[in-house]
């Protein structure tokens, strides 16, 4: 299945791409390059320029061990540079946990809530949501980033996080969020343990998220179980800026499976992997729903879900 437009956001007729300016001193994937606000106005452009049809600010690290930045603070850093990228016509979101973060924000011009807590961190964020009237992204959490990692115990992955995830949408619907304007995000990264395959499973499985209905946001972009993954042979793992090629394989896969969105720090590979995947889907790729039968689509009524079952080899399939 494909994940729905979102209103009031492009609809190009693909999996869009979201490209990050983090606007702090501490982030884990840039280190902090573009905490100077006209540096981070520059990068957002510069992301625009090289395919980003979202710019996403944040002016809070979730890097794991993290500590929280007052909310003075993150409004000092996120606000000017929403406000002169809006200026620019650039759709921008803003990915914060904090409600009167994400108000102001708005009032900025601001065209979507990021918020990685799924309204768990601040109780006011779905009422705030609901009466700004933008989409808001619901991510599956279990908690901060100073301890996420002692709550990713799971029995069944992608069973525990689709139905935690349900559970937010039910609750955000409750307080007022039109259904319209949910978009659902696995949380790869946040309370997953990247020895034990958590976020290759839930990756594995996107279906289980496109096929509920609302549209799907992924973000595997410079994560810790790809530092994992390309470690070199004495253990080492890689440096976070340079597992980009590997962010640009997995977007075309979660593209490929009907992802909305991908959220991703090197934006120009990546709009080029979302079109590849298209372009597949436009020629009938074939692909694999829950059930494990086959439906090769034509043309724009293409169907599919995610990478589900495996080839006789144990590799993933479409």
């Amino acid at each position: 299945m494909t994940s729905a437009a979102v209103p009031g956001l492009p609809e190009p007729g693909r999996c869009l791409v979201m490209g990050v300016v983090n606007v702090t001193p501490d982030s884990f994937s840039d280190g902090g390059a573009w905490f100077d606000p006209e540096k981070a106005v520059r990068h957002g452009l510069d992301l625009v320029g090289e395919g980003a049809d979202i710019v996403d600010v944040g002016g809070e690290s979730t890097r794991p061990g993290a500590q929280r930045v007052t909310q003075e603070e993150e409004l000092r850093r996120v606000v000017p540079v929403i406000e002169a990228l809006v200026a620019e016509n650039v759709p921008v979101s803003v990915d914060t946990m904090r409600a009167e973060v994400a108000e102001a924000a708005v009032g900025a011009g601001a065209r979507l809530v990021n918020d990685v807590s799924g309204g768990l961190a601040d109780p006011d964020m779905p009422r705030v949501v609901a009466a700004a009237g933008v989409p808001y992204v619901v991510m599956h959490w279990r908690g901060h980033s100073h301890d996420m990692y002692n709550r990713a115990v799971y029995t069944d992955v992608v069973r525990e996080v689709r139905d935690e995830l349900l559970h937010r949408v039910d609750a955000v619907l409750g307080e007022g969020v039109d259904p319209s304007m949910v978009v659902l995000d696995p949380g790869l990264g946040f309370a997953k343990n990247p020895e034990t395959g958590h976020n290759w499973s839930l990756l594995a499985h996107l279906d289980a998220f496109t096929g509920l209905g609302y549209p799907v946001l992924v973000g595997a972009s410079r994560k810790g179980f790809l530092t994992r993954l390309l470690a070199e042979p004495d253990g080492t793992r890689r440096p976070f800026g340079e597992c980009d090629d590997a962010t640009v394989a997995i977007t075309s896969l979660v593209a490929a499976a009907g992802a909305w969105c991908v959220r991703v720090h090197r934006v120009r590979p990546n709009a080029d992997a979302v079109r590849v995947a298209a372009a597949m889907r436009a020629a009938g790729l074939v692909v694999h729903d829950s059930g494990g039968q086959e439906n090769a689509g034509k043309g724009s009524n293409t169907k599919g879900s995610a990478i589900s079952d495996s080839n006789d080899d144990g590799s993933p399939r479409l």
